[in-house]
């Protein structure tokens, strides 16, 4: 697909293999992150921060931790909400959703989506860099966003007030304190 002008690559069911069928029902953080990550955590947010201002630090924070290399960008396919590449082929994933997948980097997570169902910002429904050293995905009836990272890199996001994360426990329910599940 083209974009940019420039080329990118597709994901296919072979990138998101080791996700796929690897996630648990229930309110979870391995709902959304398979069970195979030193820690978890979730974030959202603060009160008084834009949505853009704590996009822009996740992606900051997670870049600073990650060696260089492109990352993949899950978009959930909705019918109702920007994929970035519409009629692109998508992968599944969870129960069933579609998502289309798409190898870029941090900028383009930043600045490709024109909004999404949980309302403004710009950040995929899924990414995660090609080493798989993370995860963040935010399931699509969630306010928060979920991550399966080593426990460096959620150090790094538990410093930063603009991310507004907090650890979770594999099999603690994943809902930050304050919200709701939709």
């Amino acid at each position: 697909m083209h974009r940019d002008g420039r080329s990118w690559r597709i994901g296919t069911a072979d990138d998101v293999a080791w996700i796929a069928g690897h996630t648990t029902q229930g309110p979870s953080v391995t709902a959304a992150i398979p069970p195979v990550f030193e820690a978890y955590a979730t974030f959202h947010p603060p009160d008084g921060v834009g949505v853009d201002v704590h996009e822009r630090a996740v992606v900051d924070e997670l870049a600073a931790r990650t060696p260089e290399q492109q990352w993949w960008l899950g978009y959930l396919d909705t019918g109702a909400h920007d994929i970035v590449f519409p009629g692109a082929a998508t992968v599944t994933l969870y129960w069933g959703w579609s998502y289309l997948l798409v190898e870029a980097g941090p900028e383009q997570a930043l600045t490709w989506r024109t909004g999404h169902l949980r309302g403004d910002g710009a950040l995929p429904d899924l990414f995660f860099p090609a080493d798989r050293s993370w995860l963040v995905s935010a399931l699509w009836d969630d306010t928060w966003t979920d991550i399966g990272a080593s426990a460096d890199v959620l150090a790094g996001l538990l410093s930063d007030p603009l991310v507004n994360a907090r650890l979770v426990g594999p099999g603690e329910d994943a809902c930050p304190p304050g919200l709701t599940r939709d």
